[in-house]
C-alpha cells in the first residue's frame, strides 16, 4: 500500500481547495500560432506545415500547445482538422484586422509564426503588412520564396515586413546570403532550417516494383503538383535517346495539376505533355499518376524509382518540398540547379544539369543507368546528407529557435518514443543478432558476437519483465543458444563468429574479459527473471552459470568483474547463494583496491583514466553492497558515481567521453573532445543512475536519468536524434559532424536497454500517481 507524507498530504489539500485538478493545477501550456495554407488544401507549404506541425508534436508535445490559423481565399473554403483553430481570409481587408485583435487577447499565446509565400498575399501586402505591425507577441518569419535582384518596390516590402518581425526562418543558405546581400537584412535576424525530409525504412525495390506492376522496369519518376513551370517536357524530350538503350524505360509522373492552375487554364499544361508525348511516340514509356497522392504511396513510389528528375525551370525557385521527398527515400537525383540542388546535390549527392538541356539530361540517365554501382553511392550519400534535415531535427531546430525568440516562456521537454522491437527482429535470425548494418540493413558478413547476443538476451528479458508476453520466449531463447554455443571446453567464451557460423581468428588476438564478464551478466539477469520463463530454459541457465564459476575467480579485468558481480547480483535476487555471495566479495574487493590504490584528493577512481562503460564500476560495487551489506562497498560506489557524474554532466547535459581521447587523472574536468561519443556509455549511464536512484532516493539522479536520455533525442552538440523512431534502430555515434547513420546492434540494444528503463520509471511513477489521486480523493470525498 502506498503511503504519503503530511506535507504531501496538506499540499494536494490546498491544491484541491483552490479548485485544482488532481492531475493538473492549471498549469497553462503555453501557445504557438502558425499562419499557414493547411491540409485538406493542396499546397506545398500546407505539406510543409502539417509535417512540422506533426514533428514538434513528436518530439516536444507538452512543451507546448501548436495552434493553426489557416489561410484561406473567396474561392477556396476547406473542412479543417482540430488543431486548425481559426482562418484568415487573405482577400478580406478586415480580416487581418479580426486575427490581429485575436492574437493580441490571448494572454496565453507566447509565439506567432508565419509561413510566407508573396502569392498567399497577392494584392493585399499593404494589409499584411500592418498586421505584423499591430502584433505584440513576438513573430517568426518563414519565406519560402526569397528572389535575388528584387526591384525597389520588392525589396522595400521585405525589408518592411523583417522590420515587424523577431526571426527570419529561410531554407537554404543561398536565401540566407540573398537576404542580406540584396536586401541589407540584418544576418542575426536570419536563421537557416532546412526543408524537412522524412525517416524511410529501407524497402526492398523489386518487391515494391512488383506491388504496382513495375516488375522489369526501369522506373524514372518525377513529382509534384503539375505546372508549367516543373519543365517536364524536357524530361519527355530526353526519354527518346535512353529508350534507345534501355527499351523498358518507363517514366513515372505523379501529382495532379496545382488547383490554382486548375482554375486559370484549366488542364491546358498536362494536354500539351499528352500531345509531346504522342509526337514522340512515348505512350508506353510515360504513365500519368493524376491524383494528390497518400504519404506512404508516395514513399514506396520514390523508392521503387532508379532514377527521381526534377527538371524545374524557375532559375530563382530556392526550395522544392518534391525534391526532400526524393531525398527521404534515398532515390538518386539529377535536378536542374536550383539552389536547394545546388547546396545538397554538388558533392556528388546527385547530378546537376543545366536548365532547358534534354540533350544533358538523357546523357546523365544513360550514365546512371549504365552505372546501377554509382546509383548505390548516390543512395547511401543522399541518406547521409538529409539525415540533419529529418523532420524531428527539423522539429528541434524550430523549438529551440522558438524558446529564444519566446525569450524563457518555453521550455522544452522531450518526449519519450514509444518502444520499438522491429529493427532487433530485423538483426536476428535463428543463430542470433548480427553485429553490424549498412543503415538500417543487417551486414550479414559481419557476422555474430557473444557482446551483441549477452546484451540482446538482457534487453528481451526486460521487456518480458515489462510486457509478460511469452511471445519474447522464443527470441530470448534464441540468444539464450547462442551464449552457450560459445562456451568452450575450458568454460570460457570465445566472442566472435562470422556467417557461416564458425569462430574467426580474432578470438585469437583479442581480450576476451569483458565478453565473459556481459555473458555472465545477461546469465543471471536472464535468471532473475526465471518466474516469467519456462523452466527447462531456467535449468539451463543455471546449469550453465554454475559451470561457469570456477574459471570467474581469474578474471581481473575491472570491467569484466563489475559485469560479473552484476550477474551474480541478479541471479541472487530470486536464489540466494552463498557461493555467489563469496564470489560477489571477492570481486567487489579487488575494485576496492583498485579504487584506493589509485584515490587521491581530486581523482575518486578506480583507474587513472576515465575510460568506456564507466558507470558500471560504481554500479556493480552498490550490487555488491545490496548483497553483501558491507559498508565500505555502499560508500566507495557513491563517492565514485558522484565524481564521474560531476565529470560527465554539464549545466544538466551528459557530455559523453569521446572514444578518442580518455580523460586521465592529471585533468579534474572534462575537456570536450568532440565526436566519437557512443549510445552504449550513455545507456550504461542511465542503467546506472536508475539504480542509485532507486537506492538513494536522491532527485538528482532521477533527473540526470532524464538529461542523459535526451542525448538519444536530439540534446547533444549536433542537436540531432540519435535514435531513430521509424526503424527502432539507434545510429552508431555521434561524430564531430555527422552522425553515423549505421544502426548496429550495439547501439540499438543499448538505446533499448535506456529506453526500457525509463519506462519502468514511468509505470512506477503512474502506478504512484493512481494510488496518490485514490487517497486524495477519498480524502475529499
Amino acid at each position: 500500500m502506498n503511503t504519503f507524507t503530511e506535507a504531501e498530504i496538506m499540499e494536494s489539500r490546498t491544491k484541491l481547495r483552490n479548485g485544482s485538478s488532481i492531475y493538473s493545477y492549471m498549469n497553462l501550456t503555453p501557445e504557438i500560432l502558425i499562419l499557414s495554407s493547411y491540409p485538406p488544401r493542396e499546397c506545398g507549404i500546407a505539406t510543409y506545415t502539417s509535417d512540422l506541425i506533426s514533428a514538434l508534436n513528436t518530439q516536444f508535445k507538452t512543451s507546448f500547445d501548436i495552434r493553426v490559423c489557416a489561410y484561406t481565399t473567396m474561392n477556396e473554403q476547406h473542412f479543417y482538422p482540430v488543431e486548425v483553430s481559426s482562418e484568415l481570409n487573405t482577400e478580406d481587408s478586415s480580416d487581418y484586422k479580426r486575427i490581429a485583435q485575436q492574437i493580441n487577447d490571448n494572454e496565453n499565446l507566447q509565439l506567432v509564426v508565419i509561413q510566407h509565400e508573396f502569392g498567399f498575399f497577392r494584392n493585399y501586402e499593404d494589409e499584411f503588412r500592418q498586421f505584423l505591425k499591430e502584433l505584440v507577441v513576438p513573430v517568426a518569419i518563414v519565406f519560402h520564396t526569397v528572389l535575388p535582384e528584387p526591384n525597389s518596390a520588392l525589396k522595400l516590402n521585405v525589408q518592411q515586413i523583417a522590420s515587424s518581425v523577431h526571426s527570419i526562418i529561410v531554407l537554404t543558405n543561398s536565401s540566407k546570403e540573398i537576404l542580406i546581400r540584396d536586401y541589407d537584412i540584418n544576418e542575426s535576424q536570419i536563421n537557416v532550417i532546412a526543408h524537412g525530409t522524412h525517416l524511410v525504412p529501407k524497402s526492398d525495390k523489386t518487391a515494391l516494383k512488383a506491388k504496382y506492376e513495375l516488375s522489369n522496369r526501369h522506373i524514372l519518376s518525377t513529382f509534384g503538383f503539375l505546372s508549367s513551370g516543373k519543365g517536364i517536357e524536357n524530361s519527355l524530350k530526353a526519354l527518346p535517346d535512353v529508350i534507345k538503350t534501355y527499351p523498358n524505360v518507363l517514366f513515372l509522373i505523379i501529382g495532379k495539376t496545382h488547383p490554382s492552375v486548375i482554375v486559370k487554364e484549366g488542364e491546358k499544361y498536362r494536354n500539351e505533355l499528352i500531345a509531346l508525348i504522342a509526337e514522340l511516340k512515348l505512350e508506353n514509356h510515360v504513365r500519368f499518376i493524376n491524383y494528390f497522392i497518400p504519404l506512404p504511396e508516395l514513399l514506396e513510389y520514390l523508392q521503387l524509382s532508379d532514377i527521381y528528375l526534377f527538371s524545374s525551370k524557375d532559375k530563382n525557385q530556392a526550395v522544392s518540398g518534391t525534391f526532400s521527398y526524393a531525398l527521404s527515400a534515398g532515390c538518386p537525383i539529377i535536378s536542374t540547379p536550383i539552389a536547394h540542388a545546388r547546396e545538397l546535390l554538388s558533392d556528388g549527392s546527385g547530378v546537376i544539369i543545366d536548365f532547358d538541356e534534354p540533350l544533358q539530361l538523357s546523357v546523365e540517365i544513360l550514365r546512371l543507368l549504365n552505372a546501377p554501382e554509382v546509383c548505390e553511392q548516390i543512395r547511401m550519400s543522399c541518406l547521409h546528407k538529409m539525415m540533419p534535415t529529418c523532420w524531428e531535427n527539423s522539429a528541434i531546430a524550430h523549438a529551440e529557435l522558438f524558446t529564444v525568440i519566446a525569450q524563457g516562456k518555453i521550455t522544452l521537454n522531450y518526449e519519450i518514443p514509444r518502444l520499438n522491437l522491429d529493427h532487433l527482429r530485423k538483426m536476428t535470425d535463428d543463430f542470433g543478432m548480427f553485429q553490424f548494418s549498412i543503415i538500417d540493413t543487417p551486414e550479414i558478413s559481419s557476422g555474430y558476437t557473444l557482446d551483441d547476443n549477452a546484451r540482446a538476451l538482457i534487453a528481451f528479458c526486460q521487456q518480458m519483465e515489462l510486457d509478460k508476453n511469452d511471445a519474447l520466449i522464443p527470441e530470448i531463447a534464441v540468444y539464450f543458444n547462442f551464449i552457450r554455443r560459445c562456451l568452450q571446453s575450458d568454460n570460457y567464451f570465445l566472442n566472435y563468429i562470422d556467417s557461416n557460423k564458425e569462430f574467426t581468428p580474432q578470438n585469437e588476438d583479442a581480450n576476451l574479459e569483458d565478453a565473459n564478464g556481459r555473458a555472465v551478466w545477461a546469465l543471471g539477469y536472464m535468471l532473475s527473471h526465471r518466474t516469467l520463463l519456462p523452466s527447462e530454459l531456467v535449468e539451463e541457465a543455471d546449469e550453465l552459470f554454475d559451470k561457469l564459476m570456477p574459471s570467474l575467480h581469474a578474471i581481473y579485468s575491472s570491467r569484466a568483474m563489475a559485469f560479473i558481480i552484476k550477474g551474480l547480483y541478479y541471479r541472487n535476487l530470486k536464489q540466494r547463494s552463498e557461493k555467489d555471495v563469496a564470489l560477489i566479495q571477492k570481486l567487489a574487493n579487488r575494485l576496492v583496491q583498485m579504487y584506493k590504490h589509485e584515490r587521491t584528493e581530486t581523482w575518486e577512481w578506480y583507474e587513472s583514466y576515465l575510460t568506456y562503460a564507466n558507470s558500471v564500476l560504481p554500479e556493480a560495487l552498490l550490487c555488491a553492497w545490496l548483497i553483501c551489506n558491507k559498508k565500505e562497498y555502499r560508500e566507495i560506489a557513491r563517492s565514485t558515481f558522484d565524481f564521474l557524474l560531476k565529470r560527465i554532466f554539464i549545466e544538466d547535459t551528459i557530455n559523453v567521453i569521446s572514444n578518442k581521447n580518455w580523460l586521465p587523472q592529471l585533468e579534474t574536468s572534462l575537456k570536450k573532445h568532440i565526436g566519437g561519443e557512443q549510445p552504449i556509455d550513455v545507456a550504461y549511464t542511465i542503467i546506472a543512475l536508475d539504480k542509485f536512484h532507486h537506492v538513494f532516493k536522491e532527485e538528482n539522479y532521477r533527473l540526470k536519468i532524464r538529461s542523459a536520455f535526451n542525448w538519444f533525442q536530439g540534446q547533444n552538440h549536433l542537436h540531432q536524434i540519435i535514435y531513430n523512431p521509424c526503424t527502432g534502430g539507434c545510429y552508431d555515434g555521434l561524430e564531430e559532424t555527422y552522425v553515423n547513420l549505421n544502426q548496429g546492434a550495439e547501439s540499438s540494444i543499448s538505446y533499448l536497454m535506456a529506453r526500457q528503463t525509463i519506462e519502468k520509471t514511468i509505470r512506477n511513477r503512474n502506478r504512484h500517481q493512481h494510488a496518490y489521486a485514490s487517497t486524495i480523493a477519498v480524502m475529499q470525498y
